[in-house]
Formats: C-alpha cells, sequence, structure tokens
C-alpha cells in the first residue's frame, strides 16, 4: 500500500484520530498493515506477547478458556495488556472474516505509547473498560 493511502487507512482508526501530519507519519512508519483470512488465530492465550494489533477491516473473536468474552471490529485493538506488563497473553484472539490489521511490535507499540500521550491515554482507557467488562461485579 502506498504511503499516502496507509495515512487515510490510519487517520480513520479511531485511536489515531486525533493525529496530523508528523505524526500520523510516524505511526505509519511504526505500523505494518497485514491482510490475514478467517479461522488465523492472532493471539494465544498463555503466549508471550510481541505485538499489538488495530483491526481496520473485519471482526475477530475474543476467547478465554475456550469461553468467548466478546467481537471486536474496525477500529478495536488487541493484544496491548501482554505488551504492557509483559507477561503471558490472557485470551485467544481468532480472526471471524477475513480482516486488514495495523500490526506494532512490542518495540513499535512502547515507542508509539511514549511518542504520543493521546494514544497511551486512550490504551489505559479501553484498558480500563475491558477490566470492567471481565469483572463487572467488582469493578467500581
Amino acid at each position: 500500500m502506498s504511503g499516502d493511502k496507509k495515512l487515510e487507512l490510519l487517520a480513520t482508526v479511531p485511536l489515531f484520530a486525533r493525529l496530523r501530519g508528523r505524526e500520523l507519519e510516524r505511526v505509519g512508519r511504526l505500523a505494518e498493515e497485514i491482510d490475514v483470512p478467517a479461522d488465523r488465530v492472532l493471539i494465544r492465550q498463555g503466549a508471550i506477547g510481541h505485538e499489538f494489533f488495530v483491526i481496520v477491516d473485519g471482526r475477530v473473536r475474543v476467547e478465554r478458556d475456550g469461553t468467548v468474552l466478546n467481537t471486536r471490529g474496525p477500529g478495536d485493538f488487541v493484544g496491548e495488556i501482554a505488551l504492557l506488563d509483559e507477561r503471558p497473553r490472557l485470551a485467544t484472539v481468532t480472526t471471524e472474516t477475513p480482516c486488514r490489521l495495523l500490526v506494532l511490535a512490542h518495540r513499535e507499540f512502547h515507542t508509539l505509547l511514549a511518542e504520543q500521550p493521546d494514544i497511551q491515554l486512550l490504551v489505559l482507557k479501553a484498558l480500563a473498560e475491558r477490566v470492567r467488562q471481565l469483572e463487572p461485579e467488582r469493578a467500581d
């Protein structure tokens, strides 16, 4: 994909929507775009996390211990928890449909968070919301 098309694509992702110009170009250099077929495991529960995925097109299913927790679609992201705490993955994520994804490896993910406080805040807010969804009776 050309650089301009990739930047246009990045600008449609809510996580990056506030970025402009050089900030968006920086994300474009850090992120790799990939197409993944349906029924492909992106993240396996218990494995060590090495990447973060932003869903551009398609849907993924999130499961823990064989139980479906939810699905995520365009604009959502997965894989941040294991990259933040550097511990094994908490869930398995499988593509339900063909997906177009943006992928950031461990180092690029941390670079992005360090350089873009707005993105760091959005990731942390999403993380808090996911904790609340997993433990609704305990969340205050």
